[in-house]
């Protein structure tokens, strides 16, 4: 399972939360505005990041700049 070893690879780039104002999910608790997360993969609709709680998420992109 590829994404067991995302955690240990190199940093992709480092991206910016813009917002965590969401319709759906309740994201604030994982992501701060204004904060600097390390991407460690990226597909079309979503970055995955080391958020707050130290693990991998999987995030839309709207909430990064």
């Amino acid at each position: 399972m590829l994404h067991n070893t995302w955690k240990d690879s190199p940093t992709l780039r480092t991206v910016t939360c813009t917002h965590t104002d969401a319709a759906k999910y309740l994201v604030s608790n994982v992501l701060t505005v204004g904060k600097q997360y390390e991407v460690k993969n990226e597909t079309d609709e979503f970055i995955f990041v080391i958020d707050n709680t130290g693990h991998i998420g999987g995030y839309y992109k709207t909430y990064f700049a």
